[in-house]
């Protein structure tokens, strides 16, 4: 049996949205089109693939098989588009890169420039996210490049270690740990207020590991949805944190927090470039990933 590609995108785009009304607004088609195309489709398959309730419509079991199968086909699509518009050369198309906030932040501005001065033509779309949403994001064929500051283990990802980096303590100016003569007693970070990021973070997940490992457990913790966040609540005394050395080169500067060294602990990282195991790169891809391993 062959599916029909035509009603598998109507179909998919419901399940996707969750309603027959936004499928239709997505897809520029009628509702009555979209809702005759998915009993079609149903009757082709044989089987039923969505429930349609009061909250909305959800795939069956069935459908939730079908729909991974075509996330993968319709991303297939979009790469082939892309490609071949892409070879026609540098002079245009787009870019899109998902970093994880830091590196989006901190790390990557520069080599933006760099690579816009180059190929003005080539349009970029930068998202910032958490690890874990970059990763999902790769591999639905979002984003083209993928940095992240957190290990990946994902049977259809390729991770390629990219850059090092430093985990450091920072406080206040007026807190305790500003003061000390030599570096501090690991043990006593177990006695503040320890701001960390949210879950998914590749930032948070290097840092529990390390704490873990020297039996570090702040009895006390603040979750915070980003780096900036985090950085406000140090210099206001909150409590203390470990953030990447590349996020606080102008707070340090002007004297807002201070880096404060912890004896016998050093967290050092890999930063990651992430790739789909078989995806071919496009030509501006490939110019970018050249850049960043100058």
């Amino acid at each position: 049996m062959a599916l029909n590609l035509h009603l598998l995108r109507f179909f998919a785009t419901v399940a996707q949205t969750g309603s027959f009304s936004r499928a239709a607004e997505e897809l520029h088609v009628s509702q009555p089109a979209i809702s005759q195309g998915v009993r079609d489709f149903e009757l082709q398959v044989g089987c039923r693939l969505l429930d349609r309730g009061a909250r909305g419509v959800r795939p069956t079991r069935e459908g939730e098989a079908l729909l991974r199968h075509a996330k993968t086909l319709f991303a297939m699509e979009r790469a082939a588009e892309e490609e071949l518009y892409a070879l026609r050369g540098l002079g245009s198309g787009m870019l899109r890169i998902g970093a994880s906030t830091t590196i989006a932040t901190y790390m990557i501005p520069t080599y933006l420039g760099i690579f816009h001065r180059a190929y003005p033509g080539v349009e970029l779309s930068i998202i910032s996210a958490n690890t874990r949403a970059i990763v999902a994001l790769l591999i639905e064929h979002a984003i083209d490049v993928a940095l992240v500051e957190g290990p990946v283990e994902e049977p259809s990802i390729v991770s390629e270690a990219w850059r090092q980096d430093e985990m450091v303590l920072i406080a206040s100016p007026d807190h305790a740990f500003a003061n000390a003569a030599e570096p501090i007693d690991p043990a006593r970070i177990s006695e503040e207020i320890f701001i960390v990021r949210e879950p998914g973070s590749g930032s948070r997940e290097i840092v529990s590991e390390a704490l873990s490992a020297n039996k570090i457990c702040p009895i006390r913790r603040l979750v915070v949805g980003s780096t900036e966040a985090i950085k406000q609540l140090v210099a206001s005394g909150l409590g203390v944190a470990m953030v990447s050395v590349a996020t606080i080169r102008d707070q340090i500067s002007i004297g807002t927090i201070v880096v404060v060294p912890v004896r016998d602990l050093r967290i050092e990282r890999i930063l990651w470039r992430l790739s789909v195991v078989g995806r071919l790169s496009n030509p501006a891809t490939v110019a970018f990933n050249k850049l960043i391993h100058l």
